[in-house]
């Protein structure tokens, strides 16, 4: 596994356009790229479905654990992991601060949304 660098990782928490594509169930293809809301947590990436597990890209980034995110003019191949317990409360509030004043942001901050929080990680070192 690649670290996120500085830079990467400021522009991907001051954007607010990044897209996922979790591979098909071939594990080769991109699905359809969905846009969603991210927050970075230290040196982390974080993202969830607004509709909980049932979400078609949870489920896909779930059961492949690997695709691709475009933010901020940027393409990255990454890999994902779902996460769960107490650094839920530290990525609520990061939802809080970033999307402060959306009507969404309390569906997003849910047990629903909670329950599929996923770690995103770049594959690859980049040079």
């Amino acid at each position: 596994m690649g670290t996120w660098s500085n830079e990467e990782l400021r522009k991907i928490r001051d954007a607010d356009d990044l897209h996922i594509s979790p591979f098909r169930e071939d594990g080769v293809t991109y699905g359809t790229p969905t846009w969603i809301w991210s927050v970075v947590v230290e040196s982390s990436i974080y993202m969830r479905a607004y509709y909980g597990q049932n979400s078609r890209w949870y489920q896909a980034a779930f059961r492949q654990k690997a695709g691709r995110i475009t933010v901020a003019g940027m393409a990255f191949e990454v890999s994902f992991e779902p996460i769960e317990g107490q650094t839920s409360d530290v990525i609520d509030n990061a939802y809080r601060t970033k999307y402060k004043g959306s009507p969404y942001l309390d569906a997003m901050i849910s047990t629903r949304a909670r329950s599929a929080t996923v770690k995103v990680l770049p594959r690859m070192t980049r040079t």
